[in-house]
């Protein structure tokens, strides 16, 4: 049935006409732009594609500094759908939050702390560059994301379909350490050309606490144990003085690649005595929300290369190269000695 028009209709109409596809997509992202004109929501300044092995997530920096990953992509990477609405989420049944379906799964719940659940139930609302609404999620949510899975792999809770979601989650965590997700976001976007420079140093404060916390442990036993094994060390327990050199090592392989200054920013809190000891540990100045998360999530890394290097009969140094490829120093290309033996005395 044709339709029939008159007036100003008529006319919009017959302009539309003659107008290209491109022509009419400007117009209606002017459009877009123009009714949100005045909005309160965040704006997106910078806009990117962060690339993970063969997976692609449109990502971008919001103009309060927020990094985020579009919503429906991180359902892709996770080997979901993610199409139709937002809005393909499901109601948790324990608290009836609606979660993504990507961790809406019964036997996860039990996996996602208290925090990342809030955050995942409440995307950030933005509007796009185009001028379109959109939504995301924290850049810094994705490797919690993955550990999500990949502690629900490791207590055999997850079925043989969800081990292949399990498979993605560990592809994606090897791509960036829980920092570098901040990095890779701004080099996508290219936002690190005009980030403000005091933005490292806000972003020290939110990781480093400015009152010392009581000591816990935070370090994993397996942790040292894997080195000891990595480097073909007779393995005394933890109830023996480790060897001297182990407290280099993990200086290289954790404050050293959690975050650029993290290192300096601590030894500022608690510097060394004329012996060369310090009166706390390193990790009792990372603040509770921020820093304390970030040493665990770095520190799983870690130990999940350990048994990839070890179940795969790799010694020290291919361990090492592994590391420096996946966990690269902040602002450094420096390589963890290699040749370094402990003294006889140390044994």
């Amino acid at each position: 049935m044709e339709m029939k028009y008159s007036g100003k209709a008529k006319g919009g109409y017959a302009r539309a006409a003659k107008l290209t596809a491109e022509e009419r997509k400007i117009i209606a992202q002017k459009a877009a732009k123009e009714r949100w004109e005045g909005s309160s929501l965040l704006k997106e300044t910078h806009k990117g594609t962060l690339k993970i092995g063969d997976i692609k997530i449109p990502c971008a920096v919001l103009d309060n500094g927020i990094r985020v990953l579009r919503e429906r992509s991180v359902a892709t990477a996770f080997g979901k759908k993610g199409g139709g609405a937002h809005w393909k989420r499901k109601k948790n049944a324990q608290n009836g939050a609606l979660l993504p379906e990507y961790v809406s799964a019964q036997n996860l719940q039990g996996y996602i702390s208290d925090e990342v659940n809030k955050k995942l139930t409440n995307p950030i609302s933005y509007i796009a560059a185009a001028g379109s609404k959109a939504w995301g999620l924290p850049a810094i949510l994705l490797p919690e994301i993955c550990d999500i899975w990949l502690k629900a792999r490791e207590n055999g809770a997850l079925s043989d379909i969800q081990l292949l979601t399990a498979s993605q989650a560990e592809i994606i965590l090897k791509g960036f350490a829980h920092i570098g997700i901040i990095a890779l976001v701004d080099e996508a976007t290219g936002y690190q050309e005009i980030r403000p420079k005091e933005a490292l140093q806000a972003y020290l404060e939110m990781i480093v606490r400015k009152e010392l916390a009581a000591w816990a442990k935070k370090f994993p036993d397996e942790f040292y144990k894997n080195i000891y094994e990595l480097k073909g060390w007779i393995w005394p327990g933890m109830k023996k003085n480790r060897f001297s050199i182990v407290a280099r090592y993990t200086t290289d392989l954790v404050y050293e690649r959690i975050a650029p200054d993290l290192l300096q920013e601590l030894e500022k809190r608690s510097p060394q005595d004329e012996h060369g000891r310090r009166k706390n540990k390193l990790h009792q100045w990372l603040t509770e929300d921020v820093g304390n998360p970030m040493l665990a999530q770095h520190l799983h890394s870690l130990i999940m290369f350990q048994r990839l290097a070890i179940s795969n009969g790799f010694g020290w140094k291919r361990f090492v190269k592994m590391v420096d490829k996946v966990l690269p120093k902040k602002y450094s290309t420096l390589e963890l000695p290699t040749n370094l033996e402990p003294d006889a005395t140390e044994l």
